[in-house]
């Protein structure tokens, strides 16, 4: 593959590049997953078991968008610029109907299903504000950056999300958000690790996600500024659909068929606290991370 980046067969674009061009987008876009080939993604979180949940939304997403910056953006740099635009205006929609559509879902791991759309949308803002035609080479290098640090904060962030909703059905049985309240007496544990992690995923300072998000809108407004400004939407819903879910499962009313409900196992703990520790690190000393990450980005569209 690095030969043929080497090579640029379809250097300059062209019709023969731009059906490609469009090939390869369709079949990331679906992989991704962006709107409106987004579909197949919720239900199957909601019937996957909450491990499994954890690879498909930490790893097996990320192939989507490695595979944006790996072949349309190395490859097609030309192509890719042509359309960026429009790549980043399909991405706003994901980022703002994923955050809308998240908060109206009364299911719990359909809720944070519908935030792995919102968040793998900042990640296709930065990849598309990489791939723009700006002279701004160091607001592309940084909306890069950031798409690429969105991958990992993400697959920490909602993969952990992922577990707890998994640590959820295996007391209960149940993703219904009404059938729960009243648990951060009941069980500490489990609710201080799904508020850090919902604070991080909503982009709370000192956490992974704000360092994503943060590059990703500083590169996106000193290119497109009227994107940014609408993706804002995108965070302050998040922020709304996070804090909605946490009061319902953890303050309030403790119902009476919670009254036996179990904390976090050791084993349960353990997992969870390392994928946390992992945020907190990203989140406070991003400097081991960005670096490797910034090395690749200049070779990657320093040239153009």
């Amino acid at each position: 593959m690095r030969l043929i980046i080497q090579q640029q067969p379809l250097a300059g674009g062209g019709l023969y590049a731009g059906l490609v061009f469009f090939g390869l987008m369709l079949g990331l876009a679906i992989k991704t997953p962006l709107v409106p080939l987004h579909t197949w993604l919720p239900q199957a979180h909601v019937d996957a078991p909450g491990p499994a949940s954890a690879i498909l939304a930490g790893v097996l997403l990320k192939m989507g968008t490695y595979g944006m910056i790996r072949l349309p953006l190395a490859m097609l740099p030309e192509t890719f610029a042509r359309h960026a635009l429009v790549v980043g205006a399909i991405a706003l929609v994901a980022i703002i109907y994923g955050a809308l559509v998240a908060l109206g879902q009364g299911n719990l791991k359909r809720r944070i299903a519908y935030t792995s759309i919102n968040h793998m949308g900042y990640t296709v803002l930065g990849i598309a504000i990489a791939a723009s035609v700006s002279d701004n080479l160091a607001a592309r290098q940084l909306a890069l950056t950031g798409a690429t640090v969105e991958m990992v904060a993400h697959g920490l962030i909602t993969g952990a999300l992922f577990l707890i909703c998994g640590s959820f059905w295996y007391r209960t049985g149940s993703y219904d958000l009404n059938g729960y309240g009243g648990l951060a007496s009941r069980a500490p544990r489990l609710a201080g690790l799904t508020v850090l992690l919902a604070f991080a995923s909503l982009g709370m300072p000192g956490l992974a996600g704000f360092v994503a998000e943060f590059q990703i809108f500083a590169g996106t407004f000193a290119v497109y500024p009227w994107l940014a400004v609408l993706a804002v939407v995108g965070i302050l819903v998040t922020a709304a659909l996070f804090l909605d879910m946490l009061r319902r499962l953890f303050f309030g009313k403790l119902p009476d068929a919670l009254i036996e409900f179990k904390d976090l196992n050791r084993a349960e703990l353990t997992v969870l606290s390392v994928l946390g520790l992992g945020v907190v690190i990203v989140g406070v000393y991003p400097g081991f991370l960005l670096q490797v990450i910034d090395n690749a980005g200049v070779l990657l569209i320093g040239g153009r």
